[in-house]
């Protein structure tokens, strides 16, 4: 039996703990289906491809100011439309590109929320900071104002089994702990429960949530 958005977002928000958060990535998605998922009381909305956000934030500007987050890798050449599209931003992975978003917000008066993206296990498919090298630069990196560093985002790898994904975010929580952050961007549509367990405050589902991306959407 399938079940309507509403229906998924309903029971998916009943299964996530207070102070837990639910963003839907809703890259490769049409703006219609993101304009029901609104008018399902969803306000959160990730996506990883500037260009393909943009045109759906202009579909969809007569529903008035949503809350988007950047979730995917950001390339440097990207900075600009990113911090004028996006609100928080969730996977900046060094410091010379949290340099150069720190620069361009100075320029255009704008101070997103901003989160780190650490690698808390080895993993070639992935960027992200080593968690001790993120400790060395932390006290450069917390002074980039006007970034308003909020938490940190992780990702894990392919393979892992439940008890070992738990154990990763946990990992990163206490790493979050030791930094004074208290958002943390952890699990996804095949891990989420782990990742709320272990205290994510903001859980990414994107097939968990909408199904499979349309038909001819940008893989």
């Amino acid at each position: 039996m399938n079940h309507s958005l509403a229906e998924r977002l309903a029971t998916l928000r009943q299964g996530l703990p207070e102070g837990t958060r639910l963003l839907a990535v809703s890259k490769g998605q049409p703006a219609s289906l993101i304009r029901e998922a609104v008018a399902a009381g969803q306000h959160s909305f990730g996506e990883s491809r500037v260009q393909e956000a943009i045109a759906k934030q202009a579909e969809l500007a007569d529903l008035g100011p949503l809350d988007w987050h950047f979730i995917g890798r950001l390339q440097a050449n990207k900075a600009r439309q990113v911090l004028r599209h996006f609100g928080t931003i969730h996977s900046i992975d060094s410091l010379e590109l949290a340099q150069r978003l720190a620069r361009i917000a100075a320029e255009q008066g704008l101070a997103p929320a901003v989160l780190f993206q650490v690698k808390c296990r080895p993993d070639p498919t992935k960027t992200g900071f080593d968690p001790a090298l993120l400790r060395q630069q932390w006290p450069a990196l917390s002074a980039l104002a006007p970034l308003r560093p909020v938490g940190l985002m992780t990702i894990a790898p392919l393979g892992l089994e439940a008890p070992e994904r738990r154990a990763l975010f946990e990992d990163c929580r206490r790493l979050a702990e030791t930094l004074g952050l208290a958002e943390l961007s952890m699990g996804m549509s095949g891990d989420w429960p782990e990742a709320v367990a272990a205290g994510s405050t903001w859980v990414r589902l994107g097939s968990g949530l909408f199904g499979q991306r349309a038909s001819g959407a940008t893989p």
